[in-house]
């Protein structure tokens, strides 16, 4: 099988991102998300002290796991408990674009999977998901990994159901985010969403979102 170029960066993979669209293009469930997680969620996952999610709290919005995993590796929590801690809650990567170490930190995933992840990068689908991945594990390991994924949204087709999948998005910001349809770049979504949410805020959703090139 022939293998894409750089399966460990990411530059090359900010264009291909921007084509990520569908019907299906949403953010997994199944996993507590620590950016949006109440104390007590947070306090409920194994191994998080009352240090740890104070920590957690005053950190976030993490824009990665691997931020996140270096918070957790500061507090001295060995790699058997980040993996327990793992199974219950994770900062979602980004299917297109997610570096080898994002991947790497999902439990069982190994670097068979964060081959398989780039080779059939651009994604556009779960339904995609679903196929490709199950050629090499079956339907309940797919399942149990894809729940770490998202695919981003395009700002200007995605539905209401789509969008809401967004951790930590309510019915306020889901009518924000189509009051201004259509956006023509980035730069918009920043403006408009800034006027509602503090600009990390705005970093954090803009994570999970892209506007489809005509």
């Amino acid at each position: 099988m022939k293998r894409k170029r750089s399966v460990w960066t990411t530059g090359a993979f900010l264009v291909v991102a921007s084509l990520a669209t569908g019907a299906e293009a949403q953010v997994a469930k199944g996993l507590v998300d620590p950016n949006v997680a109440v104390e007590k969620d947070l306090l409920a996952l194994p191994h998080v002290t009352p240090a740890i999610a104070k920590a957690i709290l005053e950190k976030r919005p993490f824009a990665s796991v691997t931020e996140l995993n270096a918070l957790l590796v500061a507090q001295s929590l060995t790699p058997e408990q980040l993996g327990e801690l793992y199974g219950k809650a994770f900062i979602h990567v980004n299917l297109n674009i997610a570096t080898g170490e994002e991947i790497l930190l999902i439990p069982g995933a190994g670097r068979r999977m964060a081959r398989e992840f780039a080779e059939y990068r651009p994604w556009k689908s779960f339904a995609q998901f679903d196929k490709e991945i199950g050629k090499y594990v079956d339907a309940a390991q797919v399942a149990r990994l894809k729940q770490y994924c998202f695919i981003p949204i395009d700002l200007n087709t995605a539905s209401d159901e789509d969008i809401i999948t967004i951790p930590g998005l309510g019915p306020r910001m889901l009518r924000e985010f189509k009051e201004y349809r259509p956006y023509k770049t980035i730069d918009q979504f920043r403006k408009e969403i800034g006027k509602y949410v503090s600009a990390k805020e705005v970093a954090r959703l803009e994570r999970y979102v892209t506007i489809a090139q005509p």
